[in-house]
């Protein structure tokens, strides 16, 4: 079975991994020119830090991710709310892991080509159009260096093109541009001292006014005893004048004021903005769930079929859970049809509730309360909110991860039996 995957970032390259591991023949293309170690910090929740692992990437991602230990909520002058440990701590038998994407997105592509051989991502290499008929489909793609257009032929094709899939556009044309929450968000990546745990993913402020979310990304700089921190700065103004592009860049200008009063016996804030050499700026943004991913042999997977506010930190981990899920449906089925039809069935709902729940933002209303009520500051929050407004927490934030400790620790593994 030769399946063509439209898209080389962490989904894409998951899938070839996985379709590589059940035995099928990957290609991967991509419309950049060449993989570079762009973008900021990630998050894998445990239950895709499983399926990496179970791909033969565990020691290749412990040697560049930190293991988060624990979630931190703080008031807007950064006294502590409510935490929660996180992996290993919190019962998983995997690690919650912090990583830079773009280091993550190189080591997979690093494992296809090792696995798979250089030709099967092949970049500069940009999807225009396909057909398909009862033994095949056939995908048109447009060479970037030349212009020129050619036909690649394969059983399946794949959409892990992101938030502007041409795959999406083709299946769902006239669906238009993703949906802004009135939400502008700052990201940088700086190196400081270790704060807290130091491995420590804390949250300060809340989405009604200004949120700032901060954690270390860099096992390298912790053996060296300092902290690369990944951070993003959230603020609800209503400004949004261009599409959405993960690579835009930002102004310290624009971002700085918001949080110029923010130091923290345990963060400083506004220096941190200042210390960062480049800062990006993009919409929180997503789609509504669709109906349908799939169509005879052409499906969706990953920010393609599900974009989600990154509220959960779960963007990325679906995405690896959706590569696993439809290897494994192919495999078990060895039909097109059948797999991809049993890959939708399992994955499109929960990621659908998951959606819906990042949009809702359950932890949002919390934070709101407790602005509300101690507009100046606490000493201690149980001044300020009850023990079942508390554990309101945990249960907002299952529900936006959408993994259970116990669940993911004793479910069979999705590895195929070798073919």
């Amino acid at each position: 079975m030769r399946v063509i995957i439209a898209g080389a970032g962490i989904g894409g390259l998951s899938t070839a991994l996985s379709l590589h591991a059940a035995g099928f023949s990957p290609v991967v293309v991509d419309c950049a020119t060449k993989l570079r170690a762009l973008g900021v910090g990630i998050n894998l929740q445990p239950h895709a830090v499983r399926e990496l692992t179970e791909l033969g990437l565990g020691t290749e991602l412990a040697a560049l991710a930190v293991p988060t230990a624990e979630f931190v909520h703080f008031d807007r002058f950064g006294t502590r709310i409510w935490g929660e440990p996180r992996g290993l701590a919190a019962g998983y038998r995997w690690p919650q892991y912090s990583v830079h994407r773009g280091e993550l997105q190189l080591m997979l592509a690093a494992a296809v080509r090792a696995r798979h051989g250089d030709e099967a991502i092949r970049t500069g290499t940009a999807v225009v159009g396909f057909s398909q008929d009862s033994s095949a489909v056939h995908v048109q793609v447009r060479d970037r260096a030349s212009g020129g257009l050619s036909t690649l032929t394969g059983d399946a094709l794949i959409g892990a093109d992101g938030l502007h899939s041409a795959v999406r556009a083709l299946l769902h044309p006239g669906e238009g541009d993703p949906l802004w929450n009135g939400i502008r968000m700052w990201r940088g990546v700086v190196e400081t001292e270790p704060y807290l745990t130091g491995r420590s993913l804390a949250v300060a402020g809340s989405n009604t006014a200004s949120k700032f979310v901060a954690y270390p990304i860099s096992r390298a700089a912790e053996e060296r005893g300092r902290s690369l921190v990944n951070w993003v700065a959230e603020v609800r103004d209503g400004a949004m004048a261009e599409p959405a592009d993960w690579n835009r860049a930002g102004r310290l200008d624009d971002v700085l004021p918001y949080f110029a009063r923010w130091r923290f016996d345990w963060l400083d804030i506004p220096g941190l903005l200042k210390a960062t050499a480049e800062i990006l700026e993009y919409p929180m943004v997503d789609r509504n769930p669709l109906p349908w991913w799939t169509r005879g042999r052409v499906t969706l997977l990953g920010d393609a079929a599900h974009p989600m506010y990154p509220i959960g930190s779960n963007g990325g981990s679906q995405a690896i859970l959706d590569a696993r899920v439809l290897a494994h449906e192919l495999a078990r089925t060895g039909s097109v049809a059948e797999g991809l039809a049993g890959y939708e069935a399992l994955r499109r709902e929960p990621t659908s509730a998951i959606v819906l729940a990042n949009r809702a933002m359950p932890g949002e209303k919390i934070l709101r309360t407790v602005a509300e009520r101690a507009p100046a500051g606490f000493k201690d929050i149980s001044d300020v909110l009850s023990a079942a407004e508390l554990d309101a927490f945990t249960s907002a934030y299952t529900a936006t991860t959408g993994s259970d400790a116990r669940a993911l620790n004793e479910r069979p593994s999705w590895t195929p039996p070798a073919r």
